[in-house]
């Protein structure tokens, strides 16, 4: 300190025109991954991956708007319930604006988002619908450029990567399904406003404050509105014709897709590399097609392999520019 002292004095003139220094930043602190974020990533990684097949068990005597209904309003309510009983009553108050933002994101990403891509799978194999969901965060890189946040030209090009890879998957045919363009169709437009909502949820609006609050009424709206949508496309529920398989497959979905996956996401975005937590997007669809060939013979075609793999390299492109 002495020393420095001293210079200043002996450098005369030209020293005392000289602007001081702008003080550093303090380094915002690093994420690193303990075994709970790792045991909460493997939930995220395999339990997510698993629901495609879920659902396809779901809706095999669940209308599937209907099974969608039940799946949320059910995992809503019961999520609400426990943070009330945990941390009082008061701790589910929150404001008219809230609400209300929390029943547009709840209708957007689960009713347009997961509601679409659940009657997708009357259509498409499981396994092919997961590599269409995929194609998420090229969509929020569209709708983030619509809210003015410019993509790099990095990004673009993974956009354009993975949009090639979707026309790949598109072809009909791919699957080997019946009206397979249509289910292709309702995926796209599930990823298109699950990626809006999420946007949406950090720009336009105002949702409750605490995560797992807003993630309670936001599956509360959304069920609310996939009942809605199944009454308005003629669904008709009779729960005397559900089969054990559907009941068990609508239970993992309530608890292990909507419950303990879910939370262990938002958990996961407070305390772990975001960049890490968003390699779901590579693991979800592997673990998806993989299951869907196992338990449901599923064709896994040239085409699937080669439009699943582009949009994969579409998605890491435009993930590793965001690390950066």
């Amino acid at each position: 300190m002495t020393i420095a002292s001293g210079a200043v004095h002996s450098d005369g003139a030209a020293q005392a025109t000289r602007k001081p220094d702008k003080p550093k930043r303090p380094a915002a602190p690093t994420q690193r991954m303990t075994t709970t974020a790792w045991i909460a990533l493997a939930a995220v990684y395999f339990v997510w991956g698993s629901t495609y097949l879920a659902i396809r068990y779901a809706i095999e005597s669940i209308p599937p708007l209907s099974s969608a209904a039940l799946r949320f309003t059910l995992a809503g309510l019961i999520l609400l319930a426990f943070l009330a009983i945990r941390r009082g009553p008061s701790a589910l108050r929150v404001t008219g604006r809230q609400l209300a933002s929390a029943a547009l994101i709840g209708t957007l990403l689960l009713l347009g988002g997961n509601g679409f891509v659940v009657l997708s799978e009357q259509y498409i194999p499981s396994g092919t619908s997961a590599l269409l969901v995929a194609s998420v965060p090229l969509w929020i890189v569209v709708w983030r450029a619509v809210a003015k946040d410019r993509p790099t030209a990095r990004m673009l090009v993974g956009v354009l990567i993975g949009f090639a890879g979707l026309v790949v998957l598109m072809r009909p045919g791919g699957g080997g399904a019946h009206n397979y363009v249509l289910g292709v169709v309702l995926v796209l437009i599930a990823s298109i406003s699950w990626a809006f909502g999420s946007v949406a949820s950090k720009v336009w609006l105002t949702p409750p404050k605490d995560p797992f609050v807003a993630s309670g009424y936001q599956m509360v709206f959304g069920g609310i509105g996939c009942a809605i949508a199944a009454a308005l496309h003629g669904e008709h529920f009779h729960p005397g014709a559900v089969t054990g398989t559907s009941v068990w497959a609508t239970v993992y979905l309530v608890g292990a897709g909507s419950l303990v996956a879910f939370s262990s996401y938002v958990w996961l975005l407070k305390n772990a590399p975001i960049s890490t937590v968003a390699t779901y997007a590579y693991v979800n669809p592997v673990v998806a097609v993989a299951l869907g060939a196992l338990f449901l013979s599923e064709t896994i075609t040239l085409a699937v392999v080669v439009g699943g793999l582009i949009v994969v390299l579409g998605v890491a492109v435009v993930i590793a520019t965001e690390r950066r």
